[in-house]
């Protein structure tokens, strides 16, 4: 990769890729949608009847060098009968020069409102605490020449941080508020320059959707939103999802389609002129739940003017549930049966 393109490289993930920015911890896409929130919301670890593990792989600009890829392995579930739940996460996210790999333990728990658990009515809490390891090797900058101002090394820090949320379900409706990285990285800043400096990566989530059916159909449809908030940058973006699910004999076939639409743009040379645009992503899903596995594929595109690479951004999704230990509730909530 020659001089221009390592530019560009660079240049187009700092400007239209603040969602999967590897400096922020977790980075934040749409895997949410394929039976996965407690990536997300850390309240939703043991919600389910069963528990559940969950393996994503990530890969963005395929032919690209050090194009972004993001790996996470999730488990969580209830402690026995009880109101708890607890639950983990490991990733490991790489964005060009910058990489980082962490692991969450999370507690949950959840109290019934309702006088059984018939009529789904359901307040969770969530706490999630966990090590960050952030790495940026610089050393490969140096292959088209020298560069005064940047270091022959490979830059590292650890940081601890948690995240905190709740989850309300109620019936068919349900609504989810995160706030992700509460703890400021106090001095944190890995040379004077300030190139590597992430001390507030605070990040504001919430979630609303509602399932709706017909009564006595095998067909479902799940409306959702989710805005997102990053408390440094000042930068919001909103996520617009649609999902329909399908009832089969061996089990369930789900898809849909989700928009994220960022409210902050971004400025660019157009001939003579300077234009902005704002970041839009596009992402169609598709997955089936065979018995107690769970199988999932999903595809981003950005619809930008300019952008680093026509090609889309893959996931595959795996997953498991086992130790169904609790009747299901008469609710249309596939995030909770």
């Amino acid at each position: 990769m020659n001089f221009l393109k390592k530019c560009c490289l660079i240049a187009s993930l700092a400007l239209f890729t603040q969602i999967g920015n590897a400096q922020e911890g977790l980075p934040i896409y749409s895997d949410y949608l394929t039976d996965n929130y407690y990536l997300i919301h850390p309240s939703m670890a043991g919600v389910a009847n069963c528990a559940k593990v969950r393996l994503t792989a990530r890969q963005q600009w395929f032919g690209q060098d050090d194009a972004p890829a993001l790996q996470t392995l999730s488990f969580n579930t209830r402690i026995g009968d009880s109101q708890s739940a607890v639950g983990g996460i490991v990733y490991n996210d790489r964005n060009g020069y910058h990489s980082n790999t962490g692991a969450y333990l999370t507690y949950a728990h959840h109290l019934m409102f309702s006088r059984n658990e018939i009529d789904l009515n359901m307040l969770s809490f969530g706490l999630s605490a966990g090590l960050i390891q952030y790495r940026l090797d610089q050393s490969a900058f140096f292959e088209d020449g020298y560069d005064p101002i940047i270091l022959d090394t490979e830059l590292n820090a650890t940081n601890f941080n948690i995240d905190f949320g709740f989850s309300y379900h109620y019936v068919d409706f349900y609504a989810h508020a995160t706030i992700k990285n509460v703890l400021n990285n106090e001095g944190v800043n890995a040379n004077e320059n300030g190139v590597f400096k992430f001390d507030n990566l605070r990040t504001y989530l919430l979630t609303l959707g509602h399932t709706f059916s017909n009564y006595g159909s095998d067909w479902s449809w799940e409306p959702s939103i989710m805005y997102m908030y990053r408390d440094a940058t000042e930068e919001s973006s909103i996520d617009v999802n649609a999902k329909v699910y399908k009832d089969m004999e061996f089990g369930k076939l789900w898809g849909g389609l989700s928009y994220r639409r960022s409210f902050d743009g971004a400025e660019f040379q157009d001939g003579t002129s300077v234009s902005s645009q704002k970041l839009q992503y596009f992402t169609p899903f598709l997955g089936v739940d065979y018995k107690d596995f769970v199988f999932a594929y999903t595809y981003s595109y950005q619809a930008n003017s300019v952008v680093f690479n026509n090609g889309g951004f893959h996931q595959i999704t795996l997953g498991y549930n086992f130790n169904c230990r609790r009747e299901k509730y008469e609710c249309n909530c596939p995030a909770i049966n």
